[in-house]
């Protein structure tokens, strides 16, 4: 027999070797990893409740700055999951940071959720607005918001079964649609400890390339008149419409002397409130655009001279509020590549009978198509693009590697605010796309936690792309968010 202490000391080398070879020689039987895939088949497994999420948002069609419902309710969708949540941030009620992990690398989300107003649609192949509802969502941000909530949960899922370090933060950004609501997150240091954002667009087709926008900044011009009655006593009124009109002429001409691909739109907004009454205040709404930021400024003092002279030669007082500015997004190609591997590997959107159907009446509605409606099954190819419109995804791209994708949640050859796309966005057509969204993104932040190299590489373009001597400033300056600009 053996001695007592010989026996605890055998015992406890078989203890050591049954360890070791449970740990070491079979790790991918016991303590795996989860794969990508894994993640992005948790995203399917909550299809139903995120499209109940996405057609709730839909539905509530809740303009900028005033999201309360669908701020709540992502909030307490992500809350429920474990994620941490700051409410309110950068002084805007309905914008929210919600994280979860610990450690580097932090990888941020962005969610939109705001819609625009005066294009309600039903779910319908012609033009059938809803009854007693002004706004729709004629963008998609209601796919939006909920595609980036899905995926950080499923990345939120990955990094507590895999032990992984690192944070998935998402970003509730209120207000994308002229309040430039993720300029003041910017500006209030929220990205500043931020390795990648991820984000992503609804469209009418499948892409991932590295792209830009056009830098752009609005303002409301106003000016104060005199009333008078029209026709008993004119020469005592001085027309703040006057004023408009000689601003909008101004403007008008000086179009022929600016860039081509300047951009330079309008709407009056206040005009007087009967014909035999010179109008004592009148207001009009300016957007200057162009892909290069020194050039909207030079464009941006050109238009406000146009306004001060108006008021010079109306006898009339001017005053102006700039709304909202953003840069131009900057592309990240390292970021971009890792997503748009990701965006082919989930592959485009498949019809089914119904759907089909559906998409071949409204493509029958579009005006110049530019694309068939079996594009949607399909991904574009990796190239540079430059986008006409703005987003102020921008000012987040100066500061963080950015990638973005978009997908096909409306019919092929859609434009974005159109009530097209609002039906789109609100059957199966969009979901699927939507859900396309959540797994790419997903799949991206994953392959950067595996990855350390790739971000910092991503960092490093960054920081070439903006040159040595770059020193961001946001393009409407310090006012505080327009919370009341779409009331």
């Amino acid at each position: 027999m053996f001695p007592k202490q010989e026996v605890q000391l055998r015992l406890s080398r078989l203890f050591v070797i049954t360890f070791l070879a449970i740990t070491v020689l079979i790790p991918s039987q016991t303590f795996a990893k989860p794969k990508k895939k894994d993640v992005q088949k948790s995203i399917d497994k909550r299809a139903a409740k995120y499209e109940k999420i996405a057609k709730s948002i839909w539905a509530y069609a809740e303009v900028g700055y005033q999201e309360e419902k669908s701020s709540t309710l992502l909030k307490k969708t992500l809350s429920d999951e474990g994620f941490s949540i700051e409410s309110g941030v950068a002084n805007i009620p309905t914008a929210f940071v919600a994280e979860y992990g610990t450690g580097k690398p932090i990888i941020g989300i962005l969610a939109e959720f705001d819609a625009l107003p005066g294009i309600s649609q039903q779910v319908a192949t012609k033009r059938l607005p809803i009854e007693d509802q002004g706004a729709g969502h004629a963008c998609g941000h209601h796919l939006f918001g909920t595609a980036s909530m899905a995926a950080a949960i499923a990345v939120k899922d990955f990094l507590k079964k895999s032990g992984q370090k690192g944070t998935i933060r998402l970003y509730g950004t209120p207000a994308e649609e002229g309040g430039s609501g993720k300029v003041y997150m910017v500006r209030a240091g929220l990205f500043d400890d931020v390795d990648v954002v991820l984000h992503w667009h609804a469209g009418d087709r499948n892409a991932a390339s590295p792209s830009t926008s056009m830098a752009n900044r609005s303002a409301k011009f106003r000016f104060h008149g005199y009333s008078a009655h029209a026709a008993g006593a004119p020469e005592k009124g001085r027309s703040s419409l006057d004023a408009v009109e000689a601003m909008n002429y101004m403007v008008n001409l000086m179009r022929e002397h600016i860039p081509d691909e300047s951009r330079i739109h309008y709407v009056i907004t206040r005009g007087g409130n009967a014909p035999n009454v010179v109008p004592d205040f009148a207001e009009v709404f300016y957007y200057v655009r162009d892909f290069n930021v020194d050039i909207l400024e030079e464009l941006w003092e050109r238009v406000l001279q146009t306004a001060e002279g108006a008021a010079l030669g109306t006898g009339t007082r001017l005053d102006y509020e700039i709304i909202h500015g953003n840069r131009p997004v900057l592309a990240n190609n390292v970021a971009q590549k890792i997503m748009y591997n990701n965006l082919v590997e989930i592959g485009g959107v498949n019809y089914s009978k119904k759907e089909k159907l559906f998409a071949d009446q409204i493509h029958e509605t579009l005006r110049n198509p530019n694309l068939d409606v079996s594009s949607a099954s399909t991904v574009q190819p990796f190239k540079f693009t430059r986008g006409k419109g703005s987003t102020d995804v921008g000012d987040v791209s100066w500061m963080v590697p950015t990638a973005g994708l978009r997908t096909a949640t409306w019919v092929p050859g859609t434009s974005a605010h159109t009530w097209q796309a609002v039906a789109a966005g609100g059957m199966s057509i969009g979901m699927k796309g939507m859900m396309n969204a959540a797994k790419t993104i997903a799949g991206t932040a994953v392959d950067l936690y595996n990855n350390p190299e790739a971000v910092k590489n991503a960092k490093k373009e960054l920081i070439e792309r903006r040159g040595p001597t770059f020193n961001y400033y946001s393009l409407l300056g310090d006012r505080e968010p327009p919370l009341d600009y779409r009331k």
